[in-house]
């Protein structure tokens, strides 16, 4: 095969690649809703901890349920129905974030989903919030959350936090605070994972699971926010607050520019 032709198989090999490629879509949930993301949820009541997963609630799953929607976009200044300020913010990143299952108890988990393929960026970045509340049950029968990244290539388990309301507070740790019998991550819990050689171009699921307890009695649900590539920047300055800075940034470069003439 002559040269000319094996750099054109080259060539066109890498962009076949490239185009296969998949990157996180709407990870910020800044278009107002869930495009690229798979969304489920139904009733867990009687089914304990041990035995569920995220799949048993997304379509097809033997849990699914397409009647109600039990989460919701979350935007900027929106304060936590249930812990208020104590919870400090719901969105990490820009103007809008997405919870996992609602505010009320009733026996109910909610997922939220997104698979990629031949993921080829440097790192994978995402941000989360949990609200359990403790009823006083086994561990395996409390309001639970379930975060996890998954490398469907290898079938390897990257990231995995598993947390529970339990009695005692066995199933949390030190990320969690505890407020009336509420156990809450005040502050955002960041996840980052450095794509190497080893990982790159795989396939990638990742999902957050809440449940509310398994006898429907308590609440648990999450937040989460800035899915992607890279570390979003935080605490973006609001449209007219970013357009008042730029003229004041203008005044100022129209003042020295008139003091160098005079």
């Amino acid at each position: 095969m002559k040269l000319h032709q094996v750099l054109s198989a080259a060539a066109l090999f890498l962009l076949a690649n490239a185009a296969s490629a998949m990157p996180f879509v709407n990870g910020g949930f800044e278009d107002g809703n869930t495009n690229g993301w798979t969304t489920g949820g139904g009733y867990r009541g009687g089914i304990p901890n041990s035995a569920i997963a995220p799949s048993d609630f997304l379509p097809g799953g033997s849990l699914y349920d397409n009647t109600s929607n039990r989460s919701t976009i979350n935007a900027v200044g929106t304060v936590d129905g249930n812990l208020g300020a104590a919870l400090g913010s719901t969105v990490y990143s820009g103007n809008y974030s997405y919870r996992t299952e609602d505010l009320f108890f009733g026996g109910y988990a909610s997922v939220i989903s997104q698979k990629v393929l031949n993921y080829t960026d440097a790192n994978i970045f995402f941000a989360w919030k949990a609200v359990l509340e403790n009823g006083g049950h086994a561990e395996d029968n409390s309001a639970e959350v379930v975060v996890s990244l998954h490398d469907d290539t290898t079938n390897t388990q990257l990231i995995s936090r598993v947390y529970n309301a339990g009695a005692g507070g066995g199933g949390v740790d030190a990320r969690f605070t505890e407020l009336n019998g509420v156990f809450y991550t005040a502050d955002w819990q960041i996840e980052q994972l450095a794509i190497d050689a080893l990982l790159a171009g795989h396939d990638f699921t990742l999902s957050l699971l809440v449940a509310d307890c398994d006898p429907t009695g308590h609440f648990g649900y999450a937040y989460i926010d800035g899915f992607g590539s890279r570390v979003p920047p935080v605490d973006l300055p609001e449209p007219a607050s970013a357009a008042l800075m730029l003229l004041g940034l203008g005044g100022l470069v129209a003042a020295r520019r008139c003091g160098k003439k005079a």
